[in-house]
């Protein structure tokens, strides 16, 4: 079985218009984490005090975020999400992110074989317009499980 496919259910990928900024987006994206189990609501806070203390470090190439903390705020077991926001937020003035894949891990190590999948898919701008402009959330699953077979 790949890496994201074990990685990632169904229910954790979501297509959202718009949010009224990249706090509550944070919180749409992290939110089927905690719906399913994978993490305390502590993670959203988490990311967020990260982000004000450190700067939006999870922005790792222009429209994709990965959001995570660390283990110890609040994640419990292995998940990813995925959030298609369609009109953006901006972690950065005028850089619109629209791509928000969301990482739990319940320590440094177990989601090493997703992260490698991962790189290799958003190393290509064109996946990242893929999945930005897909049509549904189906579209959206498939194409990662699909990607890591």
């Amino acid at each position: 079985m790949g890496a994201v496919k074990s990685m990632l259910k169904r229910e954790n990928v979501q297509i959202v218009q718009s949010c009224a900024d990249w706090e509550e987006a944070v919180h749409v994206a992290v939110q089927p984490l905690v719906d399913g189990g994978y993490v305390k609501p502590a993670y959203i806070d988490g990311i967020i005090e990260n982000a004000h203390e450190l700067g939006p470090y999870f922005v790792l190439v222009p429209d994709l975020a990965l959001l995570h903390a660390r283990p110890e705020q609040g994640a419990i077991k292995r998940q990813l999400a995925v959030t298609v926001l369609r009109e953006g937020t901006e972690f950065k003035p005028g850089e619109p992110c629209r791509v928000l894949v969301t990482l739990a891990a319940e320590d440094s190590n177990s989601h090493i074989d997703v992260m490698r999948v991962l790189a290799a898919m958003f190393a290509d701008p064109s996946n990242i317009e893929k999945v930005a402009t897909a049509e549904s959330a189906d579209d959206i699953y498939r194409f990662f499980v699909d990607f890591s077979a």
